[in-house]
């Protein structure tokens, strides 16, 4: 799915909590991509890069995904098409939630 367009809707606006554990802040947009399973059995995941505003849903490019060793889903970095970040960027903004598992980063290479 890297470098693919694909549709967010998001669940998880920007500045919202989780919804079990109310201490966790979102400083980014995230939600789910409709139709495509994960290996939870549930909608794929995906973190929102480059939106810095709360959003409803969103459109935009599979930039990376973040692989967990020590769970049974991966999740997918979305982005304005033509924005890409860097691993450390990638990291640090997803490290509120990222930082309990443990993963490999996979980045899209614009061809």
């Amino acid at each position: 799915m890297l470098g693919e367009i694909v549709e967010v809707i998001v669940d998880r606006p920007l500045g919202s909590c989780h919804p079990k554990y109310h201490d966790c802040v979102y400083p980014i947009n995230y939600g789910y991509v409709p139709g495509v399973m994960a290996g939870d059995g549930e909608e794929q995941d995906a973190y929102i890069f480059g939106i810095h505003e709360p959003l409803e849903k969103f459109k935009g490019r599979v930039i990376a995904i973040i692989r967990r060793s020590n769970d049974n889903e991966d999740k997918w970095v979305v982005a304005p098409d033509g924005c890409n970040y860097s691993s450390s960027e990638i990291r640090t903004a997803t490290d509120f939630v990222e930082r309990y598992f443990e993963s490999d980063l996979i980045l899209w290479k614009e061809k």
